[in-house]
């Protein structure tokens, strides 16, 4: 009858005395198991906060990361045999009392993860005065178990079994305590402090550095768009980035003058090489490193930069600009900061120049670091923010620096967690000042939620070098699985010199540097940028030299592909869906494409297979399920096998998944330059599909009050018959009235730039139409 009670009960409405080590909580059950308690949360029905603490400590922890309230989730409590279990409709939380250990099943039983027995682990600790503890916990995964992201690392592993990884933040290494298993499930180590974490024969193992309690978020999705979707409801949504983030980026290390930056812009509107981006590195405050980030234009050379954004605006561009969390001694900032006792004491770049950086963790120190970016750079018309350094710099490292106490206690236990503090009060101040226009922050770092404050991370000072480049695609595919979809990387490497100490007048850097353009184009961001040697396309040569020819046929692509990237955007934010897609995440069951960190899907449809070797051939997989149309010449491959593809330096192996439907847009030398009153439709036949077109007002907040509409086609490849479906919503200047050239790809139409061929037209007036194709 006891257990009949317990098993009857609903949320905590009624739960049976089972003696004082067993307690109801508002959201779950806490247990004391003689010097440890142990705590199970609802979150929802999918998502479980694991909480452990030494007896008679009662810490009150307010998540960086997470901003998911618990939900009122109806769940049942029992007590069995020395265990109490927990279980919600779609997950079931046991926790052994006598071995302190939680495991995790499915809803039908099925063991999902599982602590190892006793593993729990507090150590002593002084923090800088405080008395906490070194935190441990070690998970038993199945022996054959694929486990990915922990960040961004540049060791070139897809999978992240069998090793050691110090998590500290760091120049081109981001990260996240988190892992993402092909079980379907995620678990978040919601820990700031410095993390070792292993995997060997003895178990996975998250050990802190420093921490109060074990905390940690199991989020279970069935499979990797329910886990990445459980992670964006714990951890924030990502916002739109406006249409024009997703054309293409100019940059160097760096512009020494406002006429120098126009001219660039200037330069390639005369040769019509699309463009929307230009990106203004360090120094504009001058050469001392005494002024390092002034957060002002110090430099002579950029003595009216309202000028020079008004003249990057009248030329259909957009700019963003370095901004550092260090400032030199000379500057305004510095001494403003200095003042309220808001600076570090830590050694930072470059060093001894007294450059220290600010308590990012305070709230009054980001109040004044918005202050000068706003008045010196948002004010003149900066479009948006490339934030360096987020790691933030730190060197030559001593372990008294980390004893520094911020406003949330020791450097050392939120050390972590720079990033995405600093970021976010960017952000937060920005959407405070306007909502007419969308933030874009482009950074060095990140942590877990990160994605809630429209940034987009990239891989840090890289260097130029095929294995690097190699390396870059695992990377972001694993930072992707963290819940982070916005990535990108330096076209051609930041460091050049080594290998290539001729830069751009090396045929060979040319190579390296087209296909590393070639992949850049299916990332979330395509810009070049690098230090050692210039990098516009105008500096390779002339057009009808391949190298020049190369980079503006991928440019021209990006821009062609724009209503699919952008439709895709929409999915990311209103569904929690990824952008760069492990092929696992599409082909679960197939057990070749587990480990398979050299290709990925660009969206839902397009396979990419970027060529990183100086090769003219390249091997290969096609995940099988599904037959698969090469983009560029319309033949039909099955899936499930190894095929070579022939590589001529201007071709990136690309495939179209059967049944897609892609939009193709037009030619354009800017994202907004024409309206999409002319999309080509291109149906890839084979399968069934779907697409959903999504239009808003390109950069600002109205679509979060319902301002846009959204149009979904569907394929019936039996009856070869297209839908378009009526339209749903509307916002100011939207199309009433378009046509749709329509083309079912095959050997000759629809294929690579083409964005004319047809085999039907149609008039859209936003309600149903069929539309029957041969």
């Amino acid at each position: 009858m006891r257990k009949l009670l317990a098993f009857l009960c609903i949320c905590v409405q009624i739960v049976p005395s089972w003696g004082q080590s067993v307690l109801r909580t508002p959201n779950g059950v806490k247990v004391e198991t003689g010097t440890t308690c142990m705590e199970l949360e609802c979150f929802s029905s999918s998502i479980i906060r694991v909480k452990k603490y030494p007896v008679g400590k009662t810490p009150d922890k307010q998540s960086l990361s997470v901003t998911m309230q618990p939900e009122k989730v109806k769940y049942k409590l029992q007590e069995t045999k020395g265990e109490v279990i927990l279980a919600t409709s779609e997950l079931v939380a046991i926790m052994d009392i006598a071995q302190k250990q939680v495991r995790f099943t499915d809803k039908d039983g099925k063991v999902l993860l599982a602590e190892k027995p006793s593993s729990i682990g507090f150590t002593p600790f002084n923090d800088a005065g405080n008395s906490t503890y070194q935190v441990r916990q070690t998970f038993v995964l199945d022996s054959d178990e694929a486990i990915y992201g922990l960040g961004q690392h540049q060791q070139g592993r897809m999978n992240q079994r069998n090793q050691t990884i110090f998590l500290q933040q760091a120049n081109t290494e981001i990260c996240i305590p988190l892992v993402h298993s092909i079980k379907g499930y995620a678990l978040f180590w919601d820990n700031y402090s410095p993390t070792t974490f292993t995997d060997n024969a003895e178990g996975m193992t998250f050990d802190s550095t420093v921490g109060d309690l074990c905390d940690y978020y199991f989020v279970y999705g069935g499979g990797a768009d329910g886990v990445v979707a459980g992670l964006r409801e714990l951890t924030g949504q990502a916002p739109m980035f406006p249409l024009w983030t997703y054309g293409f980026w100019q940059s160097r290390e760096r512009y020494v003058s406002q006429d120098e930056l126009v001219g660039v812009v200037r330069k390639y509107r005369d040769l019509k090489i699309p463009l929307d981006g230009i990106i203004q590195d360090w120094r504009y405050w001058g050469e001392d490193h005494k002024d390092w980030n002034a957060v002002e234009f110090r430099n002579p050379k950029f003595s009216d930069p309202k000028k020079m954004m008004e003249e990057v605006h009248r030329l259909n561009a957009h700019a963003i600009i370095s901004v550092w969390p260090s400032f030199g001694p000379e500057t305004g900032i510095y001494a403003e900061l200095k003042s309220q006792n808001k600076l570090m004491v830590h050694e930072t770049f470059p060093q001894n120049n007294g450059v220290k950086v600010y308590d990012t963790y305070d709230p009054v120190a980001r109040d004044i670091y918005w202050k000068y970016m706003n008045k010196n750079m948002f004010s003149i018309g900066m479009d948006g923010w490339w934030l360096d350094a987020t790691e933030p710099e730190h060197g030559p490292i001593k372990e008294g620096d980390l004893d520094f106490q911020t406003y949330l206690g020791s450097f050392r236990k939120v050390r972590n967690a720079f990033p995405i503090v600093s970021v976010g009060g960017v952000y937060d101040h920005q959407r405070q000042e306007t909502s007419d226009k969308r933030v874009f922050i482009l950074t060095r770092s990140a942590f877990a939620g990160q994605q809630r404050y429209a940034a987009q991370a990239w891989s840090g000072d890289v260097v130029s070098d095929w294995g690097v480049l190699r390396n870059q695609i695992p990377a972001a595919l694993n930072i992707s699985l963290t819940g982070i979809p916005y990535w990108n990387s330096d076209i051609g490497g930041f460091f050049s010199a080594n290998k290539f100490p001729e830069g751009v007048k090396d045929p060979a850097f040319h190579e390296l540097y087209v296909r590393w353009m070639q992949f850049a184009t299916f990332t979330g961001m395509m810009r070049s940028h690098g230090t050692n040697t210039p990098r516009e396309i105008f500096m390779f040569g002339e057009r009808g030299y391949w190298a020049f020819d190369a980079q503006e046929k991928m440019i021209n692509l990006r821009y062609r592909l724009l209503p699919y990237i952008y439709s895709t955007s929409w999915k990311i934010t209103s569904e929690g869906g990824s952008l760069m897609r492990a092929l696992f995440s599409d082909f679960p069951e197939d057990k070749k494409v587990l480990d398979l960190g050299d290709e990925y899907l660009f969206g839902k449809s397009i396979l990419v297979a970027p060529v990183t070797s100086e090769t003219r051939s390249l091997s290969l997989y096609l995940p099988a399920g599904t037959q698969w149309i090469d983009f560029w010449t319309g033949e039909v491959q099955d899936g499930g096998r190894e095929i070579t593809r022939e590589t001529p330096v201007d071709i990136i192996p690309l495939y179209v998944k059967a049944g897609a439907i892609i939009p193709v847009g037009p030619a354009v030398q800017f994202a907004t330059e024409k309206p999409w009153d002319d999309l080509q439709l291109r149906i890839y036949p084979g399968a069934n599909g779907e697409f959903t077109l999504y239009e808003d007002e390109d950069d600002n907040y109205n679509y979060e009050k319902g301002k846009y509409s959204t149009i979904r086609m569907t394929w019936n490849d039996k009856e070869r018959k297209l839908t378009i479906h009526p339209r749903q919503g509307s916002y100011n200047g939207m199309l009433q009235e378009r046509k749709f050239h329509i083309v079912l790809v095959n050997g000759q139409d629809g294929l690579g730039l083409d964005n004319e061929s047809y085999t039907v037209n149609v008039e859209y007036q936003g309600k149903k139409i069929n539309i029957k194709l041969p």
